[in-house]
């Protein structure tokens, strides 16, 4: 066994890595970018070094730095994750080659099955069934186009190297083909440096089932049964779940067993996965990635096994753990990736700081795979991915029920998350009675993604009373007397009617709110609705709780600037507070330090130190996401510090300008 392994990754899967070698009390290094200086993978590991800039060119797919630190820090193998390098031949022999051991397969494995048409074509021989299609070298449009029409339309066009989505196109009917064909082509030559392509037969509507597959160096290999994974969006997966519902026990065994023959085909070892579509009991080899699979924790929720343990172990020369006859599958799980981007923008990643983030209770049910922190920021250089949540039943329907609550319990602000997606894929009456496929997202997306609402009442009301208590602490602050009578929110005003007004921006309307204050709560005025009667108004630990109108309504507000984020059992909503009094409040008693509202790039400075400024004054130009942002004075004053400089890349919150404000009489 090991006493030093190195993790050539960064997030979740460096994290996992790390916590199953420390249990097997094998210390570990973690390499990490100039961006991931305070990761948590980095701070989570015994050693780390630094290899590069934040870009993953000039940092973790530099192979020949990572093994210069596995030699200074004296790893004797390296754990190369997901993505990166871990499917890299040229990688794995240059490991080789400097006498560390790669925790994957043998470099001829990862060369065939890294190739589309090459693994076919070795499938083929080892009477793994395939998808009808062509997989030869000839690239001319005059076979290809010959075979589409041999194979039948529709078909499928696509990039023999590489994946993700990239280089593919459906062609429905000959007349589109020689356009299809020539952007796969275009596409595949900028993302793989190789144009090749080949074709399948189309499915209508197939699902995506894989294999999970362990062999080991003496002999011996094993399927860990199937997961499901046809849940998908731009061909990239969403929710997967283990065992595959609803399909028949004795497609399972040949299944595996047919992925067995594939591993065994390629003399592979450690572990893999294999791919294949299903569609009307038939099944067809897709292609097999040789490394561990973002999805594998389902897998490990049904066996009960630890895969990353047995990856190290085999590794290390060891013989798999289990037989065959002695694995056993238990319960049923799913994983939904979390991650930050928009739906409604047709799944755009979003960058920006981690203001606030809280996952559910992990336990015997729930499990969390997260690489980030509170604060942390999630850059435009690296997969957006924030976590994925694992959960477990005994069924099905149980398993379901968990997920819908635990994703209705995550709560992220700072960035735009598809948490929301993920909870209505959950409780799809569709996906319920397992009617799946992979276009099973195409096809609701109008109920999956609808168009934006207008905050409810409860959001509202909410909302107007995290606005009001904050106000009560602050006001009761300078004494610091929790009895001080300035402290009270109980509506006194000196010949006033007992009321508060407050106004929000709801995306392009502008919504009142007027709370007046009652003996044992308040009556709310909501504009154009009837008032909402709201009682026991609490604020515990970040939580606020009030009765609204007899019903019990529990949410987590968060604000920034004047901007509110209302979490509530799943639904998240956003609104600005436009309060003139708040303004006025804020600029003559603030600090003055203005900060960068998101992520972007300094366009334009437009003052200097020293600069006296009105109120309203720009004061620097932010661009992000194509769209320019003006700071501006929030009140008279002088400036004492100008921190970035036009092109200057800026992250969410932090400090722009300082502004020393004055008393305007």
């Amino acid at each position: 066994m090991f006493d030093k392994i190195l993790i050539a990754n960064r997030g979740e899967i460096a994290c996992r890595v790390i916590k199953t070698a420390r249990r097997l009390g094998i210390r570990t290094v973690a390499v990490h970018s100039e961006a991931d200086a305070g990761a948590r993978h980095v701070e989570m590991a015994d050693e780390a070094v630094c290899i590069g800039p934040a870009p993953a060119a000039e940092s973790y797919l530099r192979g020949e730095r990572v093994l210069e630190v596995a030699r200074r820090t004296g790893a004797q193998a390296i754990h190369p994750g997901y993505g990166f390098l871990s499917e890299n031949a040229g990688f794995a022999e240059a490991c080789a080659a400097a006498g560390v051991v790669f925790i994957g397969p043998p470099t001829e494995a990862i060369r065939v099955m890294g190739s589309k048409a090459e693994s076919k074509r070795l499938m083929a021989g080892a009477d793994v069934p395939l998808v009808p299609g062509y997989h030869g070298a000839a690239q001319d449009l005059d076979t290809l186009a010959a075979e589409a029409g041999r194979i039948g339309y529709p078909v499928l066009v696509k990039a023999s190297a590489g994946g993700g989505g990239k280089g593919m196109r459906v062609v429905r009917e000959a007349s589109a083909f020689a356009d299809a064909v020539a952007g796969a082509k275009r596409e595949a030559k900028a993302a793989f440096g190789d144009d090749s392509v080949l074709l399948e037969k189309y499915l209508t509507r197939p699902r995506h089932v894989e294999i999970q597959v362990f062999a080991d160096t003496h002999g011996r290999c094993v399927y860990l049964f199937e997961r499901d994974c046809s849940l998908q969006r731009r061909h990239q997966k969403v929710i997967e779940e283990a065992p595959a519902p609803a399909l028949p026990d004795e497609i399972r065994t040949r299944m595996g067993e047919a992925a067995v023959a594939a591993a065994q085909a390629v003399g592979y070892v450690g572990a893999g996965t294999v791919e294949f579509l299903y569609e009307d009991g038939g099944f067809y080899f897709i292609e097999m990635n040789t490394r561990l699979q973002v999805e594998h924790p389902v897998t490990e929720m049904i066996t009960g096994l630890d895969l990353v343990e047995w990856q190290i172990r085999v590794a290390a020369g060891e013989p798999l753990p289990l037989a065959q006859d002695q694995l056993v599958r238990r319960g049923h799980a799913f994983e939904a990736r979390l991650y930050a981007e928009d739906p409604q923008r047709d799944f755009l990643p979003a960058i920006g700081r981690l203001v606030h983030l809280r996952p559910p209770e992990e336990g015997p049910h729930v499990r969390v795979d997260t690489g980030v922190r509170q604060g942390d920021q999630v850059s435009m250089f690296y997969d957006p991915m924030i976590a994925k949540l694992i959960v477990w039943d005994e069924t099905r329907d149980a398993a379901l029920r968990r997920l819908r609550t635990a994703l209705a319990a995550y709560e992220v602000v700072g960035v735009t998350t598809n948490v929301a997606f993920l909870g209505a894929i959950a409780a799809h009456p569709a996906f319920r009675a397992m009617e799946i496929d992979t276009g099973f997202i195409d096809r609701h997306r109008d109920t999956l993604v609808p168009p934006p609402a207008p905050v409810p009442a409860p959001g509202l009301v909410l909302a107007a009373l995290s606005v009001l208590l904050a106000r009560g602490a602050a006001a009761a602050h300078p004494s610091g007397d929790p009895h001080s009578p300035w402290r009270l929110v109980n509506g006194w005003r000196l010949n006033d009617d007992n009321h508060h007004d407050l106004r929000f921006q709801d995306g392009d309307s502008s919504r009142a709110v007027t709370l007046h204050f009652r003996p044992d709560g308040y009556e709310v005025e909501l504009e154009g609705q009837a008032a909402v009667r709201v009682q026991r108004v609490r604020c515990e630990g970040g939580e606020l709780s009030a009765v609204i109108d007899g019903v019990r309504v529990r949410a987590t507000v968060v604000r920034q600037g004047y901007e509110l984020t209302i979490l509530s059992d799943g639904a998240v909503w956003r609104l600005t507070l436009d309060d003139p009094t708040a303004r006025g409040a804020d600029a003559e008693g603030g600090s003055g330090r203005l900060t960068a509202p998101m992520p972007g790039t300094v366009v334009r400075v437009l003052v200097g130190e020293g600069q006296a400024v009105e109120r309203g004054t720009p004061l620097m130009l932010l661009e992000a996401m194509k769209m320019e942002h003006t700071i501006t004075a929030p009140g008279r004053g002088t400036v004492t510090a100008v921190n970035y400089a036009a092109g200057d890349q800026v992250s969410e919150g932090v400090e722009l300008l300082v502004l020393e404000i004055e008393e305007e009489g």
